[in-house]
């Protein structure tokens, strides 16, 4: 028995409009934060030209399946996936990766925001910095000017150790996404997509060229592109992979959820093109934005997850206009994570709203809430609970604390599994003049995507969940 489901909202004004929302669910830390850290870890040209490849051959094709759902469907993911299935006479029983997906993108919200909150801290540092900076007849001076890099290194342990000051910043930023959502579609989601995705493209072309004039640029281009195949080992062809579908928010339903408010047209195939092209050109700004700064003051483009908190601050400070222009950056980064966490937020939103009948504020309320707890034990094992492993008993996790558990399961567990779902979904059990129809693909575009989808997509995602579980296959 097919259960009720109940419609979720509006739809988007204008193509343009989801478009930009699509962007800015795809467009986040993932991209500002964690791409720059694997390409500086996996050696530069080698993992980027490889990830380029994943995202076009894997990652578009799972964005136009993720689309074609939600069009469809026309409600929540679990409620799409069942109507999709109905019309395809499949087993409703599919239904289960929305909700694996909607689940996923509520765990990924609660520690999500607590790194936000982080890059909130610090966007209110370089902005006190900078306005320090004008007020002393010196706005275009560097950044933090007085304190040691060793003072810069420390203000992240400092907030680590405060469990206060990330309550509070993981409140402020969870709270505004919370707004966002609980206003709805329209008034909400489509507004803050239509006046800060421009803007953020803005302050990322400008970034770039800060970069290209004070920074190394040459250095930074012949180390994202100029590749060693000898550094292209299979962690960092997995790690390649495993970016692809993080950076485009697959396997959480944020597209199939952002798809069921299309409301009529069928050209599905050129929207999910330019959602990957701006997913990835967003990707290598990034590169380009961050690495010529960090090659122009001689620090290390490998510094892992500390290159943003640790490393830029101390190369802001000694660059001109590095007050302004740092500020500038955890902007950027800061809108970046408000577009992602919105659309975080609205998956699970769209459950409650589609299979439960509650109110959008009500269903937001209790997921955002939910969310906002979660992610204060994420915190705290930072500082109170250091010492806390929820999985101890798992080897995969036994050392990790809760945050990265969270982050690891999801990870190294849901995403892929909800993208292997979909595409074995929409490879073999979806009926294809139902995908001819609503994509609008031509017959070569339909014929290539098909067999993407049906064979190298779930090639590809089952290698990222078995060596994920099992590292030890790639020898790490």
């Amino acid at each position: 028995m097919v259960a009720t489901t109940t419609s979720t909202g509006e739809g988007w004004s204008s193509r343009t409009a989801f478009i930009l929302a699509a962007v800015g669910a795809a467009v986040g830390l993932g991209n500002i934060w964690r791409f720059p850290t694997l390409a500086g870890e996996s050696g530069g040209g080698a993992f980027v030209i490889f990830y380029i490849a994943c995202v076009f051959l894997l990652g578009l094709p799972l964005v136009l399946s993720e689309i074609f759902i939600g069009r469809v469907g026309q409600t929540d993911a679990v409620g799409s996936i069942r109507r999709v299935a109905a019309q395809s006479q499949s087993s409703q029983g599919w239904s289960v990766f929305g909700a694996i997906g909607a689940l996923a993108a509520f765990l990924i919200l609660s520690f999500y925001s607590v790194v936000a909150g982080w890059v909130l801290y610090y966007a209110g540092i370089m902005g006190a910095d900078l306005l320090q900076a004008v007020m002393a007849g010196d706005p275009f001076r560097g950044a933090l000017a007085g304190e040691s890099q060793a003072q810069i290194q420390q203000r992240l342990g400092d907030m680590f150790a405060n469990p206060g000051l990330l309550i509070t910043m993981h409140f402020l930023f969870m709270g505004s996404t919370l707004y966002i959502i609980a206003r709805g579609v329209h008034s909400g989601i489509e507004k803050v997509a239509t006046y800060l995705m421009p803007a953020f493209f803005v302050l990322l072309v400008g970034l770039v060229i800060y970069g290209s004039i004070e920074g190394d640029m040459g250095g930074a281009i012949s180390f994202l592109f100029t590749p060693d195949w000898s550094k292209l080992t299979p962690q960092v062809m997995n790690s390649a992979l495993g970016q692809a579908l993080f950076s485009l928010s697959l396997g959480v339903a944020g597209l199939i959820t952002y798809g069921s408010y299309i409301k009529e047209g069928s050209g599905l195939g050129p929207t999910s093109t330019m959602i990957a092209f701006a997913d990835t050109g967003v990707a290598l700004l990034a590169g380009l934005m961050i690495f010529p700064v960090v090659l122009a003051v001689g620090l290390d483009p490998a510094a892992g997850p500390t290159l943003v908190f640790q490393t830029l601050p101390f190369a802001f400070q000694t660059m001109p206009a590095g007050a302004l222009f740092g500020f500038l950056f955890f902007v950027l980064i800061l809108v970046a994570a408000i577009t992602s966490s919105i659309s975080l937020l609205e998956v699970p939103t769209a459950y409650g709203i589609g299979e439960h009948g509650w109110s959008r504020p009500k269903s937001a309320l209790i997921f955002g809430g939910g969310a906002f707890l979660i992610g204060i034990a994420c915190l705290l094992g930072y500082n109170v609970w250091a010492d806390v492993r929820p999985l101890w008993f798992w080897p995969l996790f036994e050392n990790t604390d809760i945050l990265d558990t969270v982050d690891g399961f999801t990870g190294k567990v849901m995403l892929p599994l909800g993208a292997l779902l979909t595409s074995i979904f929409i490879g073999w059990k979806t009926d294809e003049n139902l995908l001819r129809t609503t994509t609008g693909l031509s017959p070569w575009a339909f014929t290539l995507w098909r067999f993407l989808i049906a064979w190298l997509c779930p090639l590809a995602v089952a290698i990222i969940l078995v060596t994920g579980l099992f590292p030890g296959i790639l020898g790490a």
